[in-house]
């Protein structure tokens, strides 16, 4: 089976504005890539169509509420102090949630065995009543919300390997037992929650803290936590919070992976994963803000996914 690349042309409408760092470039580098590379093992999907009340499970009402008023009718809006939206942001924030909810009625159907969506804006810093970090809706937790509610699985795992702490999907799923959310990110840091003090009324979060300047090999090794903590869970699926800025290039962060790493690490947890999980793994992009960085990074992270077809 092939892999889903589930994208679409609305996250050009998302305009955040001159010299804003989440901006309309890092997708098209990344698609435009994939185009170029032609590869046959991929098969391109839009997102779908969904009922607004799926986001109620992640988000209140009155913060979804609040959202949907925000989308200007022209020029820019605020969420907050570096979270812009645009009059296009509607049709964008849409399409980044309809995208993973795509990629699991695919996977789902068997239409691919996994998939990656290539989406903005992300998602992991939007928490269940407020919008952070260039994100709005979080879209990986809406994800992971429409596995346990739709196909009824009793274990997801999410695993961050975005260098800034996943904040928001941390705070949606604290007190969930059916969710394990993992993320490995620079500490102390953007944004300044992520201690491994922060466990979860269940004891299912898991952070792993890591000093700017942590080399390949350091990063390497503290991960074999991450697939520790994923054989003791044994999820039935696996959602990747796939932020690429732990790269060695990145201008927002300093830890020093290259883009080999990402497909190192890719590879690991899919070969971990493979006895409890049955392949049943799907990634959405976070950050990630040099453009070479991210286009290399993610063509490794989908060579591991496919491989694994």
């Amino acid at each position: 089976m092939k892999t889903g690349l589930i994208t679409s042309d609305t996250y050009q409408n998302h305009n955040t504005g001159e010299g804003h760092p989440e901006k309309i470039d890092r997708v098209t580098a990344v698609i435009e890539n994939f185009k170029k590379l032609n590869n046959k093992n991929l098969i391109w999907e839009k997102p779908s169509n969904f009922d607004h009340n799926l986001l109620i499970k992640t988000h209140s009402s009155k913060y979804i509420k609040q959202v949907q008023q925000s989308f200007p009718e022209s020029g820019f809006n605020f969420l907050d102090g570096d979270t812009v939206v645009s009059p296009g942001s509607k049709d964008a924030t849409k399409d980044a949630v309809g995208s993973i909810i795509a990629a699991i009625d695919g996977v789902q159907n068997k239409e691919f065995k996994n998939a990656f969506c290539a989406v903005r804006p992300p998602g992991h810093h939007a928490e269940k009543e407020k919008a952070m970090g260039f994100c709005i809706y979080n879209n990986v937790a809406v994800g992971a919300n429409y596995l346990l509610e739709k196909y009824k699985y009793n274990k997801v795992a999410i695993i961050d390997f975005d260098v800034h702490h996943g904040n928001g999907t941390q705070n949606i799923f604290y007190d969930n037992e059916k969710v394990l959310y993992i993320s490995t990110h620079q500490y102390p840091y953007y944004p300044g929650s992520g201690s491994e003090k922060e466990k979860g009324k269940f004891n299912n979060i898991f952070n792993i803290p890591l000093d700017a300047g942590t080399s390949a090999n350091e990063y390497l090794n503290a991960y074999e936590q991450v697939l520790k903590k994923l054989r003791e869970f044994k999820p039935e699926f696996l959602l990747f919070s796939a932020g690429f800025d732990a790269h060695i290039d990145d201008p927002l962060a300093q830890l020093r992976l290259t883009s080999e790493d990402f497909y190192k690490i890719t590879k690991r947890t899919l070969e971990i994963s493979k006895s409890f999980c049955n392949g049943n793994v799907i990634s959405i992009l976070e950050g990630g803000y040099d453009l070479k960085a991210l286009q290399d990074s993610t063509q490794r992270h989908v060579d591991a996914l496919i491989e694994f077809n």
